[in-house]
């Protein structure tokens, strides 16, 4: 099959996209490996990525935060009624608006739809986009021929409030081990002697609350964290407001580090050497970076959201989502009582190999193209 994949930022783009690329990422490379014609339509702001399975298509677009994903939308749209896809895939509730399009007007493609998250709740967007995002919560559901849900909550959302039944398959992750340690000494740290934070730089995301916990614990409790680091991984979404709004925060803190984007052996190995991965966003899809921790075998505390709760599958922890004191307190138990945190890693990892690989991820994505071409 032809397949089209638009409503991403790029390929392969790292911590400069989100759980959406990286989803995307994996999926197109093993439907490009199982013989299908893979393209994909990226931002030309994330240009200088080639891949020898995917064609990239670069795309221009207005890189303003309120149109940027629309007009890239728009744009690819269009290209794409011009080609001879079979599937057109959009991915996003913030592409879903434009699904009608191929629907209408490219009677022989199909078009498919996944519901990665509800965007509406990220604390970035303003009112007209939350209602515009809402809008896009019914396109998801109602303009293709099959939505897709990666979590079991979406699922129940949209049959129960937008009354459609979609069909739910997970993002994926593949259990990792990593030994090495020559790229996390580099910055000063040592194993098992971190805390890791990993994702865009974005209020939603609830590193703030890490950090405001952590130099709390440096103040009221310094024996737990006296050699410890917390370590916050991500580039800004957005401008560098929020970035600079936390390291304002941090600046109390010699213990706190912000190293950007990272990707490579320099991620592999941050993830697989953190003592807890910590994850405090306040709304989420189906949480990639969750199952990327889980599956280097490192134990997750996260916040109480069903999405995150759906990912560890009781493997991890959780505080009460939005609740500093609480998060202090879990955070405070798991350091004075570190005994289960290897127990809970082990455990993570192996709910990750039965129940989120990307390759099963990709065959029940293949099953929808199927069912929708006969």
């Amino acid at each position: 099959m032809r397949i089209a994949m638009i409503g991403q930022k790029g390929f392969d783009v790292g911590a400069r996209g989100g759980g959406v690329e990286q989803h995307v990422t994996q999926v197109a490379r093993r439907l490009a490996r199982s013989g299908h014609v893979v393209t994909l339509y990226a931002r030309s702001r994330y240009g200088g990525v080639s891949d020898p399975e995917v064609e990239i298509r670069y795309v221009w677009t207005l890189y303003k935060k309120n149109i940027e994903t629309v007009l890239h939308t728009f744009l690819s749209t269009l290209d794409a009624l011009v080609r001879p896809y079979d599937i057109i895939h959009y991915h996003g509730v913030g592409s879903a608006p434009f699904a009608w399009i191929p629907r209408l007007l490219k009677r022989k493609a199909r078009v498919v739809v996944t519901f990665h998250s509800q965007d509406r709740f990220h604390a970035k967007w303003g009112r007209v986009a939350r209602v515009y995002l809402l809008f896009g919560e019914w396109s998801a559901c109602w303009f293709p021929h099959a939505t897709i849900a990666v979590s079991h909550f979406i699922q129940v959302y949209a049959r129960e409030r937008l009354h459609k039944q979609i069909v739910y398959i997970p993002n994926g992750a593949e259990p990792q081990v990593v030994e090495a340690v020559n790229e996390i000494e580099a910055f000063g740290l040592v194993p098992k002697q971190y805390l890791l934070s990993v994702s865009r730089l974005e209020p939603h995301k609830g590193q703030w609350y890490l950090i405001e916990v952590f130099m709390r614990l440096e103040e009221m409790a310094p024996e737990l964290v006296k050699d410890m680091h917390l370590v916050i991984v991500g580039a800004s979404g957005y401008g560098s407001d929020y970035e600079s709004h936390l390291r304002r925060l941090a600046r109390g803190s010699k213990r706190i580090l912000f190293l950007g984007f990272q990707s490579g052996d320099a991620l592999k190995q941050l993830f697989a050497h953190a003592r807890l991965f910590v994850h405090a966003s306040e709304a989420e899809g189906l949480p990639v970076v969750v199952l990327e921790a889980m599956s280097y075998g490192t134990p997750v505390l996260a916040s109480d959201i069903p999405e995150n709760i759906e990912v560890i599958h009781h493997t991890g922890f959780t505080f009460q989502n939005k609740n500093v004191a609480d998060l202090f307190e879990r955070l405070k138990e798991l350091l004075t009582v570190p005994e289960g945190l290897d127990q809970a890693g082990e455990a993570g990892q192996e709910i990750v190999k039965e129940s989120f690989s990307w390759g099963l991820v990709t065959q029940k994505i293949e099953g929808v193209y199927r069912s929708l071409k006969h």
